[in-house]
């Protein structure tokens, strides 16, 4: 019995010691070289937007924020809507941004600092069409030209939901609003933020079923890998001071009204 316990007090210490050493790995590795890897497809306004060679946008403005609250650096990594969750998972960066939603599916895997944005799918149209898509169903036929952006969730909406439609691809998700005001296409399903944007930017277009969206009501946030709860217990904190300061709600007047 004692050479038991023994052994069962030797294994405890032993899962302590690495899961303590485990658990601050990534940012014991962030702190040491200063630098926060941050992940964007930037092609999503108002979000995360590459343009001349500089990224811009509210999830951009943020992640700045809290970059400096640590005192790090911060080092955007490029990636695709389509490869995003899987340059996380391969360690390309440590955090994911660029309006990402929160999804049982992704929170399962992932780790999320506290939703913003509330959106829900809407559709981006020509405004001669306003009264032409009213409904899902108006959507959902032969006649309807649909461009859809790879790898996201309004993929996966047009996919479950406009089976009936002539979808097409295109790789480019910011390009796909100015194909839709040149009759290229005819709907773009995106979210209610980007959908206001571009229907204020271009009087040729209207984010249809603003008032009553295609899904549910839901948030955007912040994707992290769950190996390092250090980490994570550090970036929550980090938003939580922020939005005490008034820093959040700055950023969202800013990319957000």
């Amino acid at each position: 019995m004692k050479r038991f316990l023994q052994i069962f007090c030797a294994v405890m210490l032993f899962m302590v010691a690495t899961t303590s050493v485990y658990a601050g790995e990534r940012l014991d590795t962030i702190v040491s070289n200063k630098v926060l890897r941050v992940g964007t497809p930037g092609d999503y306004r108002p979000f995360s937007m590459l343009t001349d060679g500089k990224y811009e946008g509210f999830d951009i403005d943020v992640i700045v924020l809290i970059a400096k609250e640590i005192g790090v650096e911060v080092e955007f990594v490029p990636t695709t809507w389509k490869e995003l969750i899987n340059g996380l998972k391969d360690n390309k960066y440590d955090i994911a941004v660029g309006g990402i939603t929160r999804s049982v599916a992704r929170i399962s895997q992932y780790e999320f600092l506290p939703g913003y944005a509330p959106f829900g799918k809407v559709a981006l149209i020509r405004t001669e069409d306003k009264d032409k898509y009213t409904s899902l169903d108006s959507l959902n036929k032969p006649e309807v030209r649909v461009i859809k952006n790879p790898g996201g969730t309004n993929e996966a909406f047009v996919l479950a939901n406009l089976t009936g439609a002539n979808v097409s691809t295109h790789e480019k998700n910011a390009e796909i609003p100015g194909l839709i005001a040149e009759k290229k296409g005819d709907v773009m399903i995106t979210e209610t933020a980007e959908a206001l944007l571009y229907a204020q930017k271009d009087p040729r277009l209207f984010a249809a079923f603003i008032d009553k969206p295609l899904t549910p009501i839901n948030k955007l946030g912040f994707m992290i890998q769950k190996d390092d709860e250090d980490f994570v217990r550090l970036l929550n904190f980090t938003w939580d001071l922020l939005d005490t300061r008034g820093e959040i709600d700055k950023a969202y007047d800013k990319w957000l009204k």
